[in-house]
């Protein structure tokens, strides 16, 4: 049976900056009863970078404690807003803050962010109160197994949870419009396709085998990279798959674009096809006809000792998060594979899954999408193969 938690989160300032801590409340939807409590200190901090790091806590509790559906309900407008794609994240300060919370947010099925005014937060305030006197929770137990929790926190939070149906459900999803906002406000994600590889050339399964790009494969990262160079003069990183194929194609890209950064993303990896690393479509359907035909029936099913499509799309969505919260309003090149390119192709256009056996990518194609604060997202180009003619 799923379990559907209400997270109270709460952080502050004793100066602003000054003394900070967080406070963090994790409440059993359909029963009040607390599970979890969390609260320490941050050391000399803003209010802000207090009460992200309450929103942390509380996911991380949730998580461990297996929630599949989350509300968080804070009382900090700014935070609320920003997580839900409303509000621009002005201070850099904050952004990596986000994006580990974006993170932890792909790992539910269903997350919402209410906002609730200070006195209906009393619990997690109080945590965070006694956070900043220097107290600090034993994480990560439950509260139930935690010595003496506080009882006043307990019952205030009881309370939080009889009116949960109070303020509605933050919809997390962008105003729909012919015309996007300004291109100033975006961040441009240039997707680019690996070179080819010995495996590519052959049509076989190329997952978590780290193979390296072949002679066509560094003269086709070396046409993309110059392609890039032209479509974004601006380019701030490079951010790749930290397999060998992607890293070779982002290095030729970084050294066109006059050697901006290039940063490893883990998240980015190709899909892990088990045992049918190395093999061919034809291969796998002769010896595993019953296990293909549940794989490209639902994205649910993965190969043999492999990864689902739909583990994959969950985290691509936290890179993906952690990429725009780390470069807003910038342009950067994300160089990774056939699957996750086409997962976020798949997001980004709200297409079905049939979209993922329909689309075709090109080593060394070339993608857009922008992306604006407020969540709308224009997709400029797919699978651009121009400069490889």
């Amino acid at each position: 049976m799923s379990l559907h938690v209400i997270v109270e989160a709460d952080g502050g300032s004793r100066g602003n900056p000054g003394p900070a801590g967080y406070g963090a409340v994790v409440i059993e939807a359909a029963t009040g009863q607390v599970l979890a409590e969390r609260f320490d200190s941050v050391g000399v901090a803003t209010n802000n970078v207090a009460e992200y790091s309450g929103l942390i806590a509380g996911l991380e509790a949730a998580g461990e404690l297996g929630a599949s559906r989350v509300d968080v309900r804070m009382d900090s407008k700014l935070v609320v807003e920003q997580m839900s794609g409303r509000w621009q994240i002005k201070n850099p300060g904050l952004r990596p803050l986000a994006a580990t919370a974006a993170q932890l947010i792909d790992n539910f099925d269903e997350v919402g962010f209410t906002w609730i005014p200070r006195e209906k937060n009393k619990a997690a305030d109080a945590l965070a109160n006694k956070a900043m006197d220097g107290g600090r929770s034993v994480s990560p137990q439950p509260v139930a197994d935690v010595a003496a929790p506080d009882s006043s926190a307990r019952a205030l939070a009881k309370e939080i949870a009889a009116n949960a149906a109070g303020p509605a459900r933050v919809a997390v999803s962008p105003p729909k419009s012919w015309v996007p906002p300004s291109l100033t406000a975006a961040t441009r994600m240039i997707l680019i396709r690996h070179g080819e590889t010995d495996m590519t050339a052959e049509k076989r399964y190329s997952g978590r085998g780290d193979v390296p790009l072949s002679a066509h494969g560094l003269e086709q990262a070396a046409a993309a990279a110059r392609r890039v160079a032209v479509l974004a003069p601006d380019l701030a990183a490079v951010v790749t798959s930290p397999l060998s194929r992607c890293a070779a194609t982002a290095a030729e890209i970084a050294r066109a674009a006059g050697g901006v950064p290039v940063l490893t993303e883990a998240g980015l990896v190709e899909c892990d096809f088990g045992d049918w690393e190395g093999r061919t479509f034809a291969e796998v359907r002769e010896r595993w006809p019953n296990e293909m035909q549940r794989w490209l029936d639902s994205t649910a099913v993965a190969p043999p000792g492999g990864e689902s499509f739909k583990a994959v799309a969950k985290r691509i969505r936290g890179a993906r998060a952690a990429v725009l919260a780390a470069h807003e309003g910038a342009t950067i090149a994300v160089v990774s594979h056939v699957t996750p390119i086409k997962l976020l192709l798949q997001d980004a256009l709200a297409a079905s899954d049939a979209f993922l056996h329909r689309l075709y990518l090109e080593p060394a194609g070339i993608s857009i999408v922008d992306t604006w604060p407020d969540g709308n997202v224009a997709v400029r180009t797919v699978n651009d193969t121009a400069h490889l003619t």
